[in-house]
């Protein structure tokens, strides 16, 4: 347990250098682009674009019965997976991209994830507020359970964090792990699901249903929508909060993992982390 409120103390102490190198970290991934950082958000609504046409105008797929349009649907549940999905890869990347300062000694390589978890957070707060605009043409406003976005915000910088601790540690000594990182991704897209709506899917099995909700990124998409369309505030989910935390609860009987195991996870990252910090990454 006190290596888990090392975390946050190392973080704080080094708060200036993240906030510096984020904003650095930003400008220079499309430095070399004509249009430089606006790439960083027309890829995200091409992407929107494209997957509205293909399952809305070409597939009619229709979410439950909710009253908003499917475009409102499918943003804000594809909102955090942009973020998830960008910032994942990169940070798992970071002790490779910034093998210059990992030789320090005196540099904090702690530091580094979090560095890459922000840069990929600036375009994230941008479609955050390109959501809510695209909701407001559809003459469909966010309830005002909307100002609890934050919140899962904030879960999935966490769930991010977490991750990367592990996957950076993996990285440098295991070249192949960045291209594992990307196929488990493209997978990860189908399962949380956000193309399409299980309460559609008639005679759903219930051990598809708990296994779809293993993955904690299926908790921060609902809490999304929730806060969107839906109206519910995320204490209205207590069975699905206790799932995604620890991993089992009484109405997920049938697909179990084990209590605590988000906490483990934090732990175990960290620790990994620290384990290979001090040695050579060429």
């Amino acid at each position: 347990m006190k290596q888990l409120f090392m975390i946050p103390s190392e973080l704080y102490q080094n708060r200036k250098l993240i906030w510096k190198l984020s904003k650095n970290d930003f400008r220079n991934k499309f430095a070399g682009a004509y249009f430089g950082i606006i790439w960083a958000f027309i890829q995200p609504m091409v992407t929107v674009a494209v997957y509205f046409v293909v399952f809305q105008l070409g597939l009619r797929v229709q979410p439950a019965a909710t009253g908003y349009p499917y475009i409102c649907w499918l943003v804000s549940g594809i909102i955090p997976w942009f973020f998830f999905s960008d910032a994942l890869p990169s940070a798992s990347n970071c002790l490779l991209e910034y093998s210059y300062l990992v030789k320090k000694v005196v540099f904090k390589i702690s530091v580094l994830p979090i560095v890459k978890v922000i840069s990929s957070l600036f375009v994230h707060l941008f479609f955050i507020v390109f959501a809510i605009l695209i909701f407001a043409l559809m003459g469909k406003l966010p309830p005002v359970q909307i100002i609890q976005i934050g919140y899962y915000t904030f879960a999935v910088i966490c769930l991010v964090v977490v991750l990367s601790y592990l996957t950076c540690s993996i990285t440098p000594f295991f070249r192949d792990f960045g291209q594992i990182i990307n196929v488990i991704l493209n997978v990860g897209m189908w399962a949380t699901p956000i193309l399409w709506d299980t309460t559609t899917i008639p005679n759903i099995p219930n051990w598809l249903n708990s296994l779809l909700k293993l993955n904690p990124l299926y908790y921060i998409v609902q809490g999304y929508r929730d806060s969107f369309m839906n109206g519910l505030w995320f204490f209205e989910h207590p069975l699905l909060l206790g799932f995604c935390a620890y991993g089992r609860t009484n109405q997920f009987q049938s697909v179990q993992a084990p209590p605590g195991s988000f906490l483990r996870c934090i732990i175990g990252g960290w620790n990994e982390h620290r384990k290979y910090r001090n040695r050579n990454f060429n």
